[in-house]
């Protein structure tokens, strides 16, 4: 589990100093997220790279060890939030707002890619 995560978190690092050395608008993990996608595609179509961390499940089992504890990762979130109720009370209102108008975006852009990807899979398929 430690190699799993060590790769996971590796991944992260080099998604990190991709996107500050081509200096790209996005967050680093989201591009190291797309490499360990891409690392893990390679993996099931080339047996050589299912090696290590890699192999039986290895990634698959660590991820699911971090979704199973992802409440303890708020912790320190919530912490910060109580250090600061001054300025919640003070801009409550627009943070509430901007939240929820937020909200409505990220549930637009999500519907609008899960159609977007459904359709491409499907044209994929037709595809002899």
């Amino acid at each position: 589990m430690i190699a799993s995560l060590s790769l996971i978190l590796l991944c992260q690092l080099v998604g990190e100093v991709i996107v500050r050395g081509l200096v790209l608008p996005m967050p680093g993990p989201v591009v190291g997220l797309l490499l360990l996608l891409l690392l893990l595609l390679a993996r099931d179509r080339f047996n050589v790279l299912a090696r290590g961390p890699l192999q039986e499940g290895g990634v698959e089992n660590a991820s699911r060890g971090l979704l199973a504890n992802l409440s303890l990762l708020f912790v320190p979130a919530g912490v910060g939030v109580v250090q600061k109720l001054d300025l919640i009370a003070e801009h409550g209102i627009a943070i509430a707002v901007v939240l929820a108008i937020s909200v409505v975006v990220t549930l637009l852009v999500t519907v609008a890619t899960f159609l977007l990807a459904s359709r491409l899979m499907a044209r994929w398929r037709r595809v002899p």
